[in-house]
């Protein structure tokens, strides 16, 4: 089994009333439930569990990239613990969402799998009482990165669980999980939100306005992670935009290739600026949940939890550049999508309706057959990037099946 990184530990926390007297506002427009736009149902679900003092055990979130299940498992656990009705401000709250809350773990892990001995190490954690708080709670993301071994270690703690403890297992869909833990899980489905729906949290939230709010959340395709970046940073946005038009530039071997450095350049590009971004807001969290000012000077006792977080920082680096890739590809079927639905006239909103001349000359180049070939070379990419194959060699494989050729006859 290869080798993880150590798992991370971070959390989140609040509260909720009652379902019946839940007002509007308390379902998804405030509090730790906020950002799970789209999700009513979710929301109700979690909320009647939270209410009922006494939640199932052991749940299992699934959902697409973008739908916001790992959101959606700290919101519970933080509602979970929370006294002040799902506040999402009080003390308890913000030490969850500085990952440092006692009760509250979130790990994950930066590498292809989980090691048996992390996946003890949770157990271990699980049997520990919640100190004060209601509940111990266990959220693990990428759920799907364990191993058959890793999972079996894993059964005997959810079959058979200490009192107080819930885990929260995250994957993007139950087949991900052997059959054995989901039974044995209630679960939760998420979908990815509407377009309007992540719009309206970006004007609400952030301050957008509602026409660059609107144009992220259709070119992020809904993810609402994706969707603010795009809104706030414009780097982002150069980036997304240079990329998805490569393959409308791109009709030769030679330009195959440059483009593909191009695209492996960007991306790393992109990993770093979004590595150091989400580090910035950690270390700001941190620093508001121990009462620091944002230029005090951090005393010795406590630099230990600020070295924890650049230490994470630095794990992540590697699967940052894959993550950013990923992305990079999505963007790419994006673009032979829009293409398909220039090509078939389905007279639907592109997702990159601001390139629809371009998108409809490389329809006029392309016939269906060959725009759905690059959806499958797109799709292969993806795979391979996970699979240790260098990014450069993959991206050059991709671009040179990605230019256009005459139809045969």
């Amino acid at each position: 089994m290869s080798s993880a990184a150590p798992i991370s530990a971070e959390s989140s926390h609040s509260t909720t009333t009652p379902h019946s007297t839940v007002p509007p506002a308390r379902l998804g427009t405030s509090g730790v439930f906020a950002e799970l736009v789209g999700q009513q149902a979710v929301v109700e679900q979690l909320q009647t569990a939270v209410d009922s003092g006494a939640p199932t055990h052991a749940w299992l979130f699934t959902g697409p990239p973008g739908s916001g299940r790992s959101n959606a498992a700290r919101a519970f656990a933080a509602a979970l613990n929370c006294e002040s009705q799902g506040c999402g401000d009080c003390h308890s709250c913000r030490l969850v969402a500085a990952g440092s809350h006692p009760a509250v773990s979130l790990v994950s892990t930066e590498n292809v799998s989980y090691r048996i001995d992390d996946v003890r190490q949770l157990i271990t954690t699980a049997q520990d009482r919640p100190q004060g708080y209601r509940w111990r709670v266990i959220v693990v993301e990428d759920a799907d990165r364990m191993t058959e071994r890793a999972t079996n270690v894993l059964l005997k703690a959810i079959e058979e669980p200490p009192p107080r403890t819930v885990w929260v297992l995250c994957a993007p869909s139950p087949a991900d999980v052997l059959v054995t833990i989901r039974s044995r899980c209630r679960h939760v489905s998420l979908r990815i939100p509407p377009t309007e729906a992540v719009a309206e949290l970006l004007v609400r939230r952030d301050g957008l306005s509602a026409e660059r709010a609107r144009f992220a959340a259709r070119v992020s395709q809904n993810h609402i992670g994706v969707a603010r970046r795009l809104a706030t940073d414009s780097d982002a946005r150069t980036r997304r935009e240079e990329t998805v038009a490569l393959p409308l530039k791109v009709r030769s071997a030679s330009e195959a290739i440059v483009a593909a450095a191009r695209l492996v350049t960007m991306a790393q590009a992109d990993a770093a600026a979004e590595s150091d971004a989400r580090l910035a807001e950690e270390q700001a969290s941190l620093r508001r949940s121990l009462g620091l000012e944002p230029s005090e000077k951090v005393p010795p006792k406590l630099r230990a939890q600020f070295k924890r977080l650049e230490d994470e920082a630095s794990r992540r680096a590697k699967r940052a550049v894959t993550d950013s890739l990923d992305r990079t590809l999505i963007d790419l079927t994006a673009v032979y999508r829009d293409v398909l639905s220039v090509k078939l006239a389905t007279g639907a909103e592109l997702i990159n309706e601001h390139l629809r001349d371009q998108l409809a000359e490389l329809a006029e180049a392309l016939s269906a057959e060959q725009a759905l070939a690059c959806l499958d070379a797109l799709n292969t990419s993806r795979v391979r990037i996970t699979q240790n194959v260098p990014p450069a060699l993959a991206m050059e494989a991709l671009m040179m099946q990605l230019i256009p050729r005459r139809p045969r006859g």
